[in-house]
């Protein structure tokens, strides 16, 4: 797996981008700062820190002088020293009139001047100052007590959510503390509040109760771990035993460091489902009491805990040492993607249904859910669960994090339920971000900058008086392909900087106009995080290129989100020339064009393929939307001439479709003669998506006739990709006005393979016509 892509691209950053925060004397350049501040005026002048630059803070705002005072230790080498209020260069007072998290910052050429009505807010503006500093001072004693000079500057700030999280899986793949709290000072950097920490799972239980000394000892490690991707057919293995937890010392530590940093730690313990690590180690935590593996590859596992007396006294047991650990008022229970079929087959399980006159078992979920929150709330702290906890019937003072989309949040913000925002379509981090080969194995799907940009976590279906249930919204790290903390940092940032701003500044009104300015700050802060020494991927000179139809003509569009940058191409092997316009395809092409930076040495190369097939100059309808996650092309993308990844059902060009029935159209403004239709499905069915059984497609001809055929569907073992191709018997050409397609969902996924019970997806790749 190449988890140090980056490394190159790092150094010709370094070259290319000057340092935005280094001022020499009254120099003053405008750095941005990410998150965007709410109002930001900037002065003429500058203001110096220097050896003899002295400090005060009112004594509740000991983190923020505290963090100020050892950040410019470590990077400057200066020492702030402490004076009186009406002495001091650098201030924090205390300002009742601000709202909670709110500060004021006031830079003059002879002080600066930090007031805020929390030490949260306190904090936060510490952050946005260390931002107007030097990207120097981010590496220890990397500078010796040379000046620094910040622009004059007032800011005034307050966040538009009060919950501002990040996710980190550490069951998949295990980091150590120190990864764990370099994670967490990202998070305080960007002014996010709130660190998930996902701590059990199949594969693995990574945090110590002294009263299961089997759950560390056992559940922490695997016999072995998938290698490649789960699609993998045969799956392979690399033999190698894999574990670690973390002591309880070692989190009293880890959260010490949070609330040094602002943070708040959300620690997670999965339940009733994700537990096979934790039946391992104690099988009679099971339904069937047998003694099963700590799982060695990713997925849904039917092992889930038994809702007996055992299981609620170890929970109960388990969340006391958890609860004594972690200050914060929120407990994550887990609740999602529990299979059934064990509470189905137990007698237990349907006794208690029957006794308590539950509908169903997913009835009996959510008494389990009930029973563990009443424990958690008796013991003054609140649980967090995935929207899977909505089945069955929410638990009267629950939190809802909803991944699935977003319906899950309307329901429960409708029901006066607070909840926070994770969909798949905006919020998961170990989808690719980019399109082109070289990335890193991912799990799949698609979601680059500018969608993490674009998302609003106020969902269109929340009444407007139930909105301020939404307390915001989180980005989410699962690992199962990130074995290293490099490949974390790659697959966090920049797009970490895009949920930042959502859950800080607020949504933007105009995507359109606002991500370009937001582009300018990234670059800004690029260098920043270099010398952070964090792994950021960099697609900002990557190309992208669309088929357009305007008139009967085609041409293919390259744009980059590098403004004012040239592009050079060239088409079929041809001389490479400036890129100045729209190209005109008419046959078969292969395009390659690339970035010229400032340096004259060049973003990665793009290139394209177009079969410039009949369908082409088509118009297509679908009758449904695809799904939010997986419609980064929209529509066009299946009559563009081009064709997704053989590897990725996630990229531009495969639409994803969850358990819908479809039905396709294609219309000509010109009669057109064909014989062949054909396209292709994806089929990974670890991932819930399924080929259709079969697919059909009518010809309305231009004479007015239908014909018609069908195609069954046979999925071929070792392949993620199945192609369908329908001819026509007939003795006259058939000339075209009109095609349907049709094209069923698989339906229900059967037991025994992962998602059983619920819809399968369907994923479309290019229509060819020929």
């Amino acid at each position: 797996m190449n988890t140090l892509i980056n490394k190159g691209w790092l150094i010709l950053f370094a070259a290319i981008v000057c340092s935005c925060s280094s001022y020499e004397e009254d120099h003053v350049e405008s750095p941005s700062i990410i998150p965007e501040p709410k109002e930001m005026v900037f002065l003429e002048g500058s203001f110096k820190i220097d050896k003899n630059t002295t400090l005060y803070y009112d004594k509740e705002f000991q983190t923020a002088g505290s963090f100020l005072k050892s950040y410019l230790k470590k990077g400057a080498q200066f020492e702030l020293k402490a004076t009186g209020k009406e002495y001091a260069h650098i201030v924090f007072a205390k300002d009742h009139s601000l709202e909670p998290e709110a500060y004021k910052l006031d830079i003059s050429g002879d002080q600066i001047y930090i007031t805020s009505a929390s030490p949260e807010g306190a904090f936060w503006a510490a952050q946005s100052l260390r931002q107007l500093l030097p990207n120097s001072v981010e590496k220890e004693e990397s500078i010796s007590q040379k000046p620094i000079h910040i622009p004059r500057v007032t800011i005034t700030d307050v966040p538009r959510f009060k919950y501002r999280g990040m996710h980190l899986d550490v069951g998949r793949h295990f980091f150590d503390k120190e990864f764990i709290k370099e994670y967490i000072s990202y998070l305080s950097l960007l002014k996010m509040n709130y660190f998930h920490w996902h701590l059990t799972e199949d594969q693995g239980w990574r945090i110590e109760i002294k009263q299961y000394p089997d759950l560390t000892s056992k559940g922490a490690y695997r016999e072995e771990t998938l290698i490649g991707h789960y699609n993998d057919n045969p799956q392979q293995f690399d033999g190698k035993k894999y574990g670690g937890y973390y002591t309880q010392e070692e989190i009293k530590e880890i959260v010490a460091f949070a609330t040094q940093h602002n943070v708040t730690i959300i620690p997670e313990i999965e339940m009733p489902g994700h537990a096979q690590a934790a039946i391992s180690a104690y099988p009679e935590l099971g339904c069937t009491g047998e003694q099963v593996p700590v799982a060695t590859k990713w997925g849904v596992f039917e092992n889930i805990y038994c809702p007996n007396e055992k299981t609620f006294t170890f929970l109960e047991n388990v969340l006391t040492e958890v609860m004594d650990l972690f200050p914060g008022d929120y407990i994550h229970i887990g609740g999602d993607e529990a299979p059934k079929k064990q509470w189905k087959n137990c007698s237990h399980c349907q006794q208690l249904i029957k006794d308590l006159n539950l509908k169903d078992e997913n009835g009996l979920q959510s008494y389990f859910i009930r029973e563990i929150e009443a424990f958690v709330n008796s013991k003054g702290k609140k649980i967090i669960g995935w929207d899977e906890i909505l089945e069955g019937g929410l638990a009267p003072n629950a939190t809802v994090m909803s991944w699935r989309g977003v319906q899950g949040a309307v329901e429960a913000a409708t029901e006066g339920h607070d909840v926070i925002l994770t969909p798949t379509s905006h919020a998961y981090f170990d989808y690719y971000q980019a399109t082109l080969p070289d990335e890193p194995l991912a799990i799949g799907g698609f979601l680059p900058l500018k969608k993490v940009y674009s998302f609003n976590p106020i969902s269109e279906g929340i009444p407007l008086e139930k909105e301020h249930h939404v307390l915001g919204a989180q980005g989410n790290v699962w690992t199962e392909y990130m074995p290293t903390a490099n490949q974390v940092e790659y697959m966090a940032f920049p797009r970490i900087l895009a949920m930042s701003e959502v859950v800080w500044r607020g949504p933007s009104e105009n995507v359109e106009t606002d991500y370009p300015k937001f582009l300018s700050k990234v670059e800004k802060i690029l260098p920043r995080l270099q010398s952070l020494d964090i792994n950021y991927a960099n697609h900002l000179y990557d190309i992208t290129g669309k088929i357009s139809k305007e008139n009967g003509a085609i041409s293919f569009e390259l744009s980059s989100e590098a403004k004012g940058k040239p592009i050079t191409y060239s088409i079929n092997d041809s001389k490479e020339i400036p890129y100045t316009e729209p190209l005109t395809i008419s046959n078969n092409s292969k395009i390659s064009a690339s970035v010229i930076l400032d340096d004259n040495s060049r973003g990665r190369i793009f290139t394209e393929t177009i079969n410039f097939h009949k369908g082409i100059p088509g118009t297509i309808s679908i009758d449904k939307d695809p799904h939010p996650a997986y419609s980064a092309g929209g529509k066009k993308a299946l009559l563009n001439g081009v064709s997704g990844s053989d590897s990725r059902y996630g990229d531009a060009e495969w639409l994803g479709f969850w358990g819908e029935d479809l039905e396709i159209t294609i219309d000509f403004d010109q009669p057109t003669e064909i014989s062949t239709i054909g396209t292709r499905f994806y089929d990974a069915n670890g991932q819930w998506i399924y080929a259709p059984k079969h697919m059909a497609v009518r010809v309305i001809m231009e004479n007015g006739e239908i014909v018609a055929n069908k195609a069954e569907i046979i999925p071929k073992d070792g392949q993620n990709t199945i192609d369908v191709g329908l001819g026509f018997s007939v003795n006259s050409p058939i000339v075209a006005k009109k095609i349907t397609i049709l094209i069923p969902n698989y339906g229900t996924i059967p037991e025994g393979m992962q998602g059983a019970g619920n819809k399968a997806w369907t994923f479309i790749d290019e229509i060819v016509i020929d």
